[in-house]
């Protein structure tokens, strides 16, 4: 198993090489140079990549349909005090990624193989923006679908969604899972996943079409649905996004539309999306060490894994730089207590309640070395439903959930929610333009006005057109006032065919009111979260986190904070060391308002993913006012793409632990494009 590989062509470090050497012999590699036809690493001479006569040579837009997710991704990352994304980083994080494969009068075997090569494919891409994926299991589906899988793209995203939720991930933990398929979608779609979604276990998903006969071709776009996940958005020309590869070669993965020679590589928009949602807390399962046994192909030795009957690994023996680590046998040194970890250096173990992670966002908690283990703890967060951004909002997977916030996103610097009626008289419509997503028969659902603020988001402000999606278009309303004048309420729409499902629905966990937070695109109770009875056992001293444990104040004991102690939790470790007398509660105001820097170690050999493949392999070829009727105003233009101290307690008390911080996220929208004078409808 252990026949894939990473590497480049000898004396051309900017060449790139991906190569499986199961059953044969397959690579791909690309060159920043002119290259002469030298030797590959890891490879024999005058070796002949894949033949390519038999590729889908039209070109394929985004949403094709291959559903593929991710169980487990690992994905080294570090929050830094810089600003700037490329700040040097140190620590791993993992996602486990899972692959589902529709099968189909196809050799088990062989689609085993070509799944784990499209998942050596997409490793190799998102080492490049120090990401890593692992494979750590397949699943193929031979006999029946476990979901409905139909040409509709929209729906099949959602049935697949809904069956990781409730079949897969109680069964098989994960932070992401993809589809693959061979059932063609409608129109030109060859993929579809929602973006900013990972490891939310509603929508850390996508789907992804096998539609090419080079396993290349399904790699490509299951990265770019990835890449969604991520919050990266679509590189279209008004962004200016640098793209080391000309479009003659591929140009790079998050272009809105693919065909051959496939991209390869990751834009400077990709990365800047990926750093601002990150700091956003967009992956927060992302940080914790991956379980090895689950790791596909088994153990190696070398192959950058501490797997069971190792003390470390730092790769083949020619890459390994650890002076504490054998490479040779995977054993420490003479002297060594450990190799690898934030919680290890000089070959020694950090003291108990050295932090070891930063809070990345206001949701976000601190992590500290337990003196134990040369690993960071697990990251933990705050419980779902704590209150946020000055009580703006309710932490929400790990991040603060606004309207303002998703505003910026949609519009831009500047943006803010409309007034309340807004919402109100503009999702009443039940129209692509103003709606609470969809019912079961696929038709837009009309919004109580109790639900109103969980439909479509309205805005005022910002850019002149919107900044996320390519096939986005402004949707203006003015709603006529009593007393005279008009309140302009600005929304979008996303044109079915592109691969995001609509980004202009407000986010679920997103405050519609006091004490009121949207889910399922319903206006609930906050206490629908259970934050309130959890933050209550930790007697005042201390606040909830995402484990239901309680994360206490510096000088008080968990689990509970009942009695004297270090502060922390049975999860993040303990904020001092025993005998320290001043409290690190310090620490916590300079938590917030980092940037973060992703880093992602590369596995040679085989993927941290546990990917379950369900492939059909058939390839084919405010105050109530009267009313009065709104006026819309719609662009069909295509706009450019999207790009601590503990919070408050939510029963009351104020943070034990320094005062709260917003999130510094910042947005960086694309240029506008010029405006192309459209019809307009007036109300009468």
């Amino acid at each position: 198993n252990h026949c894939y590989y990473h590497g480049e062509v000898q004396a051309h470090p900017s060449s790139d090489v991906t190569l499986s050497a199961c059953s044969g012999l397959r690579s791909r590699w690309s060159q920043l140079d002119n290259l002469p036809n030298t030797q590959k690493n890891v490879v024999p001479v005058n070796i002949s990549t894949h033949s390519y006569k038999s590729l889908l040579f039209c070109v394929l837009c985004c949403g094709l349909r291959i559903f593929f997710y991710v169980l487990e991704m690992t994905v080294s990352y570090v929050l830094m005090k810089h600003s700037q994304f490329a700040s040097v980083i140190s620590s791993t994080d993992y996602m486990h990624f899972c692959f589902q494969f529709q099968k189909q009068g196809k050799d088990l075997e062989k689609v085993k193989q070509r799944l784990v090569e499209i998942a050596n494919y997409v490793d190799k891409f998102y080492r490049a923006l120090n990401i890593r994926v692992a494979l750590v299991g397949l699943e193929v589906w031979s006999d029946s679908d476990k979901c409905p899988i139909t040409q509709d793209p929209f729906t099949t995203l959602h049935e697949f969604l809904d069956w990781r939720k409730v079949k897969l991930l109680p069964q098989k933990p994960h932070d992401n899972a993809q589809l693959i398929s061979g059932v063609y979608f409608q129109g030109t779609t060859i993929g579809m996943a929602p973006i900013m979604s990972m490891c939310t276990a509603e929508q850390s998903g996508g789907i992804v079409m096998d539609h090419s006969d080079n396993p290349l071709g399904a790699a490509v776009t299951l990265a770019h649905e990835l890449g969604h996940n991520f919050g990266m958005n679509h590189d279209t020309p008004e962004r200016g996004c640098g793209c080391r590869m000309t479009v003659d070669r591929g140009g790079c993965i998050m272009t809105p539309s693919t065909g051959y020679p496939f991209p390869t590589v990751f834009s400077t928009c990709s990365k800047k999306d990926l750093a601002a949602s990150l700091e956003k807390g967009v992956g927060m399962c992302l940080y914790n060490m991956p379980e090895v046994k689950v790791l596909y192909g088994g153990q190696k030795c070398g192959n950058g894994y501490v797997e069971e009957g190792e003390e470390c690994d730092c790769g083949e023996p020619e890459e390994c730089m650890n002076p504490c680590c054998n490479a040779t046998t995977c054993t420490l040194k003479e002297d060594a207590v450990c190799a690898h970890g934030q919680c290890c250096e000089g070959c020694r173990l950090k003291p108990a309640g050295t932090l070891c992670r930063e809070t990345s966002n206001s949701c976000d908690l601190p992590e500290f070395c337990t003196g134990a283990s040369p690993h960071c703890p697990a990251n933990v967060y705050l419980h779902d439903g704590h209150a946020c951004h000055n009580v703006d909002g309710y932490c929400y997977n790990g991040i603060c959930q606004t309207h303002e916030q998703q505003c910026i996103t949609l519009w831009g610097a500047g943006a803010k929610p409309a007034p309340g009626i807004c919402f109100e008289r503009v999702n009443s419509a039940g129209d692509p333009y103003g709606n609470c997503g969809k019912d079961s028969k696929g038709s837009f659902a009309k919004c109580d006005a109790s639900d109103a603020k969980c439909g479509k988001i309205q805005c005022q402000g910002g850019a002149n057109r919107p900044v996320i999606g390519t096939n986005a278009v402004s949707i203006e309303t003015n709603i006529p006032l009593q007393e005279g004048g008009r309140i302009l309420c600005r929304g979008t729409h996303v044109y079915l065919g592109d691969d995001m499902p609509d980004p202009g629905l407000v986010l679920a966990g997103t405050k519609c009111g006091d004490n009121m937070v949207c889910l399922n695109r319903q206006c609930q109770n906050v206490s629908v979260f259970g934050v309130h009875e959890c933050s209550g056992k930790c007697s005042g001293r201390g606040v909830c986190n995402n484990k239901k444990n309680c994360h206490c104040e510096a000088h008080w004991a968990p689990p509970f904070c009942e009695t004297a102690g270090f502060g922390g939790s049975i999860d993040s470790g303990p904020m001092r060391a025993a005998g320290s007398v001043d409290s690190l509660s310090s620490i916590v105001t300079h938590l917030a308002g980092t940037q973060s820097s992703l880093y992602v170690s590369f596995l040679q050999s085989h993927f941290w993913i546990n990917v379950w493949f369900g492939l059909k392999c058939n390839f084919p070829s405010a105050t109530q006012l009267p009313f009065h009727p709104v006026i819309h105003y719609t662009d069909f233009e295509k706009p450019s793409p999207p790009q601590k101290p503990l919070p408050a307690d939510p029963l009351g008390r104020s943070s034990r632990l320094g005062n709260s911080v917003a999130t510094a996220g910042g947005h960086i929208p694309g240029k506008a494009a010029l405006p192309i004078p459209i019809p307009t409808h007036e109300g009468k």
